[in-house]
C-alpha cells in the first residue's frame, strides 16, 4: 500500500514563494531516490528536482538558485521550497520515489500569476 500525497499547491503571485510537501508510506522512504516532476498543460512532463538516498541533489537549469529540495527521514517527507516564482513554472507537481520501482503521487496543482 504505497502512497504518496503531495500537498501545499495553490496561487502565488510573481515573485512569491510556495513550499510543496510529499507525504510517504507504505515503503523504506529513506533508501529511495525522491524527485519533483512539473508538467503544465500543453507541455511534456519536466523533473523539476531530484535527491537521492544520500542527500545529493540536482535542478532543472530554470529552477536552480530558485528552488530548494530536500528530505527528512525520520518523518519520511520530501519537501520543494519555490522562491521567486515565476509564471512558467505553473504546473501540477508530482512526487515520485523511485528504487527497485517507481512510485508517483496524484499531484498538486501551482500556480503563479498575479
Amino acid at each position: 500500500q504505497v502512497q504518496l500525497v503531495e500537498s501545499g499547491g495553490g496561487l502565488v503571485q510573481p515573485g512569491g514563494s510556495l513550499r510543496l510537501s510529499c507525504a510517504a508510506s507504505g515503503f523504506i522512504f529513506s533508501i529511495y531516490h525522491m524527485a519533483w516532476y512539473r508538467q503544465a498543460p500543453g507541455k511534456q512532463r519536466e523533473l523539476v528536482a531530484r535527491i537521492s538516498s544520500s542527500g545529493t541533489t540536482n535542478y532543472v537549469d530554470s529552477v536552480e538558485g530558485r528552488f530548494t529540495i530536500s528530505r527528512d527521514n525520520a518523518k519520511n517527507l520530501v519537501y520543494l521550497q519555490m522562491n521567486s516564482l515565476k509564471p512558467e513554472d505553473t504546473a501540477v507537481y508530482h512526487c515520485q520515489a523511485r528504487y527497485s520501482r517507481d512510485y508517483w503521487g496524484q499531484g498538486t496543482q501551482v500556480t503563479v500569476s498575479a
